[in-house]
């Protein structure tokens, strides 16, 4: 379950941790009230479960309460990441000396928990461990152990701090380890977490992901958000509804198939041929034409795809289940696109021929499927 900023700092401040006064507002008038309450210049913030908010047009500053209204009002008619932006975040505009960041994920690899920080923050943790990675300071958790205060102190050390900044940013840094712990917390993460000139630390912003499967020991805090624990977009919604798995990404190409392993491994080969993947769709075991068909429905919402790779290894799903899918989202123009499919299994020859009659090109292995969409993308570049 993902918070929103506004909702992870109510957390935030339950442990003490300070953060820019200021308040959510849902209408312009509101926002100017929240501006008044704050009595200085204020940025505006969308609330929405979005990453780069800034460079949607989703955060602003304004120097007046009327100021404030007026971006409050351009920025709730915005859709973020195909996301409405129904609330904002108006706060007090920081007189900014540093821009920090300060996080806690889970390393799968390492099966641990690690404490991140770096000095250079404000911009996505994932670019700069690409470009800066010495910029950027570690700490694997003892699972048996935990974190302790002189890890924490010496992580600050490391950032480049010292004296009572030491001090104040390891109080950071520990007070998330305990928002993780008393929480389920899959992620959290303060970017940036500011430095005024005035010597102060503040969580300028907050993102907290709790564990799904521990919403239930969290009752309280869904009850107190007022709303569904999960936030999606239409597509996702879809998708979700008819027991597929779905994830959007930054490609060209929709992967549709049945299994995950299966799907995962059709996103590497299609990377391998010198594509990338839009979609991850899974439609799961035992697919019937009417899923092929929603499934390619779905897939097709999303503007960012050039071309559909359905990739069917069949057991308890039917090839021919799957070629009259295909066949009932073309006859309903759903399919615009260029189309691959690759399927073999139960019922194979049957789907095949169904394909043939209709005159839908199939191909038989993964690799040759793969390589023919990534060349049909090119085309259309």
């Amino acid at each position: 379950m993902k918070l929103f900023e506004h909702e992870a700092k109510d957390i935030f401040r339950a442990f003490k941790m300070p953060t820019p006064p200021g308040g959510v507002a849902k209408t312009p008038e509101e926002a100017k009230e929240r501006a008044k309450e704050v009595g200085k210049p204020v940025v505006v913030k969308a609330q929405v479960l979005a990453g780069k908010r800034g460079k949607a047009g989703g955060v602003k500053f304004a120097d007046t309460p009327e100021q404030a209204a007026k971006i409050a009002k351009e920025i709730l008619a915005l859709r973020i990441n195909d996301l409405p932006v129904e609330a904002v975040l108006v706060e007090e505009k920081l007189d900014i000396a540093q821009e920090i960041y300060v996080g806690i994920t889970i390393d799968r690899n390492e099966r641990k928990y690690v404490v991140i920080g770096s000095a250079a923050g404000g911009m996505s943790i994932e670019e700069l461990a690409e470009e800066s990675p010495e910029k950027i300071i570690k700490v694997h958790v003892d699972p048996l152990l935990g974190f302790h205060a002189y890890q924490a102190r010496q992580m600050a050390i490391d950032m480049g701090f010292n004296g009572k900044q030491i001090h104040q940013l390891s109080r950071f840094f520990l007070r998330l380890w305990q928002i993780v712990q008393t929480h389920d917390v899959e992620l959290t993460e303060i970017n940036p977490l500011i430095l005024t000139k005035d010597g102060r630390f503040l969580a300028a912003d907050a993102r907290l992901n709790i564990d799904d499967n521990a919403l239930y020991r969290h009752k309280k805090i869904i009850e107190g958000i007022q709303r569904e624990p999960v936030e999606q977009n239409e597509r996702e919604r879809l998708a979700t509804d008819n027991d597929m798995a779905y994830v959007e990404l930054d490609g060209n190409i929709a992967c549709i198939c049945n299994g995950a392993g299966l799907t995962m491994a059709t996103l590497d080969v299609v990377s391998l041929y010198g594509g990338k993947a839009s979609t991850f769709l899974d439609l799961g075991g035992g697919a019937d034409a009417e899923r092929v068909e929603k499934g390619i429905e779905v897939a097709m919402m999303y503007p960012k795809v050039k071309a559909i790779l359905v990739n069917i290894m069949a057991g308890i799903t039917r090839c021919d289940d799957v070629a009259n899918g295909v066949l009932s989202a073309r006859e309903d123009g759903d399919i615009t696109v260029p189309l691959v499919i690759r399927m073999v299994g139960t019922n194979e020859e049957e789907g095949q021929e169904i394909l043939m009659k209709a005159g839908i090109p199939f191909l038989k292995t993964m690799e040759e499927a793969a390589s023919k969409v990534v060349e049909l993308v090119k085309e259309l570049a």
